[in-house]
């Protein structure tokens, strides 16, 4: 796991207790340099971005192309000192990096040493500063003013200068009390570091996701349109009542969405849910929304009450996923009695093995004798189960 620590002040590489902190907590550093090297081109192999200051004259447009897809992928973003300016100019502007050489006129003004930084009551819930501790009474707070995008979350504060720590999304930390590089952190801000490496690791396989999909968010729906009467003709086999609650789930572009609308009708509901934001977006863009609800969500954290679904449709999901048990018992959790699952892939397993370049694994989850026993111990059953040339499709009904 990489940690790319943008600090372009410094000549030699992270501060030392910067570099301490995400070592203890397995992250690998690859700094960029004053000059600008040792910026990657996107974010492959890259599990978060530390952003610790920005040169005083204009940040280069590749760091503003790079901060921009983290925030597309919801890569973790944590952002010091004058950092956040760049992390700000990045949410804000579209397109073009605008240039930072006023901000940091701005940034000379005096804070008032009397103002002690406090955070606000939305830190209570949020996912890095929650219950961290009030900041230490010596920081003093930024005194320049800084605009945040409108739907930032303010998480820490001071009398007459508010913006003092902020989230945007569900990923991006900017915490402008905290100088960024040449600078210690001291042990409230390796505490916030610690947290954030924690977080950084947590989230790994969700961000690499999210990166290789975002990438291709654009542009998937025109790559795989001829797979639509396949899809349609999967859903075809969930047999739903109408005016029931339809999934799906790693909507992607949201392929199955219409049909799914077909079988539950103009009464039931349809949600197509997908870990990586943009792919929702392009399914609203393609005007899926006509069909059902989009929401970017986590399948094994669905925002649903207890057995308040009646089918769900996943394709090409369960088998990339970690804890696919874990995954299959939160499914069940959120299913009526006798709700139906649908697993399809359009092509076969033999198919995507000889793509592959690879035999036919015996461990895979998806054969049969894996699959049935997966089910079965998560509350399911096994109904009908397919593994032709041309697609896969298992079709399962919740049982207690």
């Amino acid at each position: 796991m990489t940690v790319v620590v943008m600090g372009r002040h410094s000549p030699t590489g992270a501060p030392a207790d910067v570099g301490k902190v995400l070592a203890e907590a397995g992250l690998a550093v690859r700094h960029v340099t004053a000059d600008g090297g040792g910026l990657p081109a996107d974010l492959r192999d890259v599990q978060g971005l530390l952003v610790l200051s920005v040169p005083p004259s204009s940040p280069a447009a590749a760091e503003h192309a790079l901060l921009r897809e983290a925030l597309a992928a919801d890569v973790p973003v944590l952002a010091l000192g004058t950092g956040t300016r760049l992390l700000t100019g990045t949410a804000t502007v579209s397109g073009v990096a605008p240039s930072l050489t006023s901000t940091f006129t701005a940034a000379s003004v005096s804070a008032d040493p009397g103002c002690p930084v406090a955070l606000t009551p939305a830190s209570e819930a949020d996912p890095l500063l929650a219950g961290i501790g009030s900041p230490p009474p010596d920081r003093l707070p930024a005194g320049d003013a800084l605009p945040l995008p409108a739907d930032a979350v303010v998480l820490a504060t001071c009398a007459g200068h508010p913006e003092q720590a902020f989230r945007l999304g569900s990923g991006a930390w900017g915490v402008r009390f905290l100088a960024g590089a040449g600078a210690a952190l001291g042990p409230w801000g390796e505490r916030l570091l610690r947290r954030w490496a924690a977080l950084v690791a947590a989230r790994a396989e969700h961000t690499a996701t999210r990166a290789f999909f975002t990438r291709r968010a654009d542009d998937w729906e025109g790559r795989f349109a001829y797979q639509a009467p396949a899809y349609e003709s999967a859903v075809a086999r969930m047999r739903l009542r109408p005016g029931g609650l339809a999934l799906d789930l790693g909507c992607g572009t949201g392929r199955a969405m219409p049909a799914l609308r077909a079988q539950v009708g103009q009464a039931g509901r349809v949600l197509g849910i997908d870990v990586t934001p943009a792919m929702p977006a392009s399914a609203a863009r393609h005007g899926r929304t006509r069909h059902g609800r989009l929401l970017a969500a986590d399948c094994n954290r669905l925002p649903l009450p207890r057995r308040s679904v009646d089918g769900i449709f996943s394709a090409g999901l369960l088998d990339h996923l970690p804890h696919p048990r874990t995954t299959l018992l939160e499914w069940a959790r959120v299913s009526t009695p006798y709700a139906v699952l649908l697993l399809f892939h359009p092509s076969g397993r033999a198919e995507r093995a000889a793509r592959h370049h690879r035999p036919l694994d015996p461990d895979d989850l998806l054969a049969e004798h894996n699959l049935r026993p997966a089910l079965q111990s998560t509350g399911w059953h096994l109904a009908e189960y397919e593994d032709a040339a041309g697609h896969f499709l298992a079709r399962a009904e919740r049982r207690d």
